[in-house]
């Protein structure tokens, strides 16, 4: 046990002391931060540049429905002349509007010399279907129509609850529940993939640079696996947990210091219902889970890495498992609209799968027994393969020369 100790603090110590590891940890978060804060800052900017359109409608109907803005200036024109055509144009664009509309025998068209700006265009749309609809209605002869209309057309307001444990009613957001859901299941998938493939990639070093081959006369082989996996393991959660830290502070920060409002008023209702997530179920599941997934996929990894020579014969290893996590990652994707279906029910429970697919269920609601049936056959997967991938690992670390086949590594096996 000392010597996997030892190991563990080799291998940890060895990754946090690079500059490439400081680096990532600190800049991450701000990058985070920014991703959050700068297009909500932004977005509360108004753009002070307003654009000039000429509007050619013989009809003289449409142009008035075409209000002016602190966006847009409209301009009503008899006709399209080669000076709006032009460079030295006083117009960024020109609307022309021929035919009759409410017949459907017409049509607009917006002119430009660069592309059309899309709230340009969404604007016209919305204020020409607007007016042509109160004609289709005027037509029609019906005193009243366009009120019964409107008022058809309102829709019911859904608002959604779930009681607690007493029985009283809690604020949900279904999409709220989704994307948190969706973000403990993309950090498992990339902290599992990538520090996996570091632990193979440090194997595949050390036995190329023959380091390995000092490093066994003193420990077991096993020891050396364990040691290597738990150590890049504790990295991986020290960062994990130094990105939550420290984007904590730098939001609450941003948020006091600078008056930018990370939760924008009209979100109360979201953030309520974010309060109401079983946090503390999500948390323990999300360690449980990541734990299980990267001790089942980093034992493969340094089994992989043990087997082979070159990083380049890794791949045939590699792809299937690469395969199996995607597939567990759009199995999470497609299970958000249903998380007590066929597809996320038995993906959750299938060890490959479930360290991803469980996450996005448990916003929602998972009987205990699944959570448990889920633990556990992760937990049993992981340690055969643990088991497998130290028998491995300790015959094909000290082979050089050749890259094994799929016979000689179930030969291995059985050694």
């Amino acid at each position: 046990m000392n010597k996997i100790l030892i190991i563990i603090q080799r291998e940890f110590l060895k990754r946090v002391q690079k500059k490439s590891f400081i680096l990532l940890t600190l800049a991450t978060p701000f990058l985070m931060a920014a991703l959050i804060c700068v297009p909500l800052w932004l977005s509360s900017m108004e753009n002070d540049t307003q654009q000039h359109v000429a509007v050619v409608d013989p009809s003289g109907v449409y142009v008035k429905a075409l209000q002016g803005s602190r966006a847009f200036a409209f301009t009503a024109q008899p006709a399209l002349t080669k000076e709006m055509q032009g460079d030295d144009s006083p117009y960024d664009a020109v609307v022309t509007v021929s035919g009759n509309l409410v017949t459907n025998r017409g049509k607009v068209i917006v002119c430009s010399r660069k592309e059309v700006p899309a709230n340009l265009l969404d604007y016209i749309h919305s204020r020409f279907d607007e007016t042509v609809q109160k004609q289709k209605l005027a037509s029609a002869g019906i005193p009243g129509l366009d009120k019964i209309i409107v008022d058809v057309q309102q829709s019911v307001p859904v608002e959604t609850v779930k009681w607690n444990e007493n029985g009283e009613q809690q604020s949900s957001n279904t999409d709220v529940a989704i994307a948190v859901g969706f973000i403990f299941t993309l950090l498992i998938y990339m902290f599992v993939i990538s520090y996996g493939a570091m632990v193979m990639q440090s194997v595949i070093e050390e036995k190329t640079n023959r380091i390995v081959e000092l490093l066994v006369s003193s420990v077991k082989p096993f020891q050396l696996m364990m040691g290597k996996i738990i150590g890049v393991m504790l990295v991986g959660l020290a960062q994990l947990v130094l990105w939550v830290i420290m984007l904590a502070v730098i939001l609450g920060v941003v948020s006091e210091g600078f008056g930018v409002s990370v939760m924008p008023p009209e979100v109360k209702v979201i953030f309520t219902a974010l309060t109401n997530l079983p946090f503390v179920e999500l948390g323990v599941m999300f360690l449980v889970m990541f734990v299980g997934g990267y001790l089942l996929y980093a034992s493969f990894f340094a089994a992989t890495g043990a087997s082979i020579n070159e990083q380049e014969d890794a791949s045939q290893f590699v792809v299937p498992v690469t395969m199996i996590t995607l597939f567990g990652l759009y199995a999470a994707m497609y299970s958000v609209g249903n998380t007590d279906g066929p597809l996320a029910f038995w993906t959750s429970l299938f060890p490959l799968t479930s360290p991803i697919v469980m996450m996005v269920r448990i916003p929602f609601g998972v009987p205990l027994w699944q959570e448990i049936l889920s633990v556990v056959l992760l937990y049993a997967t992981a340690f055969l393969m643990i088991w497998l991938g130290g028998k491995i690992y300790r015959v094909g670390i000290l082979m050089y020369g050749k890259k094994p086949t799929m016979k000689e590594i179930m030969k291995w096996l059985r050694y």
